[in-house]
């Protein structure tokens, strides 16, 4: 947030595997190329105000970057 990192984790963390995740999501609805699965957040997490900056970098595919209104 606003340049610092305020959380850190990977798939392995995951109770079920990304593969199980997109299959049963998949069965109850369509997904496209760019959707996202929100599926949850590490430890580290605080409140957000108007004018922050959320970054999130996943290896390999990029970043998505969002400002709070």
């Amino acid at each position: 947030m606003n340049g610092e990192t305020k959380q850190k984790s990977n798939t392995s963390d995951f109770i079920f595997s990304v593969g199980e995740m997109v299959s049963f999501i998949s069965n109850v609805m369509l997904l496209n190329p760019g959707d996202v699965i929100a599926t949850g957040t590490p430890s580290g997490i605080g409140p957000l105000n108007a004018g922050d900056i959320v970054q999130v970098k996943i290896q390999d595919v990029g970043i998505l970057k969002n400002y709070v209104r």
